[in-house]
């Protein structure tokens, strides 16, 4: 699928990448809420997630903030990124504990279905390194944008220190070629895959049926087919079940996280 920018949305995608530079460099801050994702006309109404999902999601990182903000110490800085109910944790924390406590306080918060840790052990990012990464995801938005072969939309990127993490939920074919589109932008030192990747037939069905469920108004459950044990139902009872999902496989392990080194 194609996706075209006019001169408008490109001007208001700068405008939001500014205040989100602007939001992320005012203070150091120990927790960073939603991996500076840029939110702009039209995002939320063509979002691959179910309206039920996009809720929970804005629930956990809220949620999530506060039980970060409540064990936080100078040693950590902490950004948390809720996507279709999975967590992904980026920064810096001083010790192994900081790091599992983190992990286990987001780990129970009503909805997550799973936690990605990425957190390091070491001082926290600096100035320098956040101003970076925001730069970093502003090309890599622009150049998932400037692709005529997939749908920018379908991803959302967070970046820590030249790291960059890939989450959405794609077919095979979008998330390998969006892994090639970002490993080619300037400044990236790895790319980290956090997709739940689908197949086409069920993406189409799945889109069909959060379609046919907001225009229901939410008011009853729509059909999935072919849901896989890696996508249970969501514990929040939201009227809106997950589409079926295949995790990309971790090497070695079980999971949703591939890494892809630079070239």
């Amino acid at each position: 699928m194609t996706m075209k920018t006019t001169p408008p949305q490109r001007l208001a995608l700068a405008l939001t990448l500014g205040a989100a530079l602007v939001a992320g460099l005012s203070a150091c801050v120990p927790l960073v809420v939603g991996g500076a994702a840029v939110v702009g006309v039209g995002m939320v109404a063509t979002d691959r997630r179910s309206s039920g999902a996009q809720l929970d999601d804005q629930g956990i990182e809220l949620r999530a903030a506060a039980r970060v903000r409540d064990i936080a110490n100078d040693q950590m800085y902490v950004s948390v990124t809720s996507f279709n109910r999975q967590v992904l944790l980026t920064g810096a924390v001083g010790n192994e504990a900081d790091r599992r406590r983190v992990e286990d306080e987001v780990s129970r918060i009503t909805n997550v279905r799973s936690v990605v840790n990425e957190l390091t052990l070491g001082a926290p990012s600096t100035f320098q390194d956040r101003s970076n990464d925001l730069y970093i995801t502003g090309k890599v938005k622009a150049s998932l944008l400037d692709a005529k072969d997939i749908f920018a939309n379908s991803f959302k990127v967070v970046t820590e220190r030249g790291v960059v993490y890939l989450m959405g939920i794609a077919t095979r074919r979008e998330t390998d070629r969006a892994t090639d589109i970002t490993r080619g932008v300037g400044g990236v030192m790895k790319v980290v895959r956090v997709v739940e990747v689908v197949s086409e037939a069920d993406l189409a069905a799945s889109q069909a049926a959060n379609q046919a469920a907001a225009q229901r108004g939410g008011t009853g459950p729509a059909p999935v087919s072919n849901a896989t044990p890696s996508s249970p139902a969501s514990p929040s009872g939201s009227r809106v079940p997950l589409p079926p999902m295949e995790p990309l496989p971790a090497p070695g392990q079980p999971g949703s996280v591939t890494t892809s080194p630079v070239r």
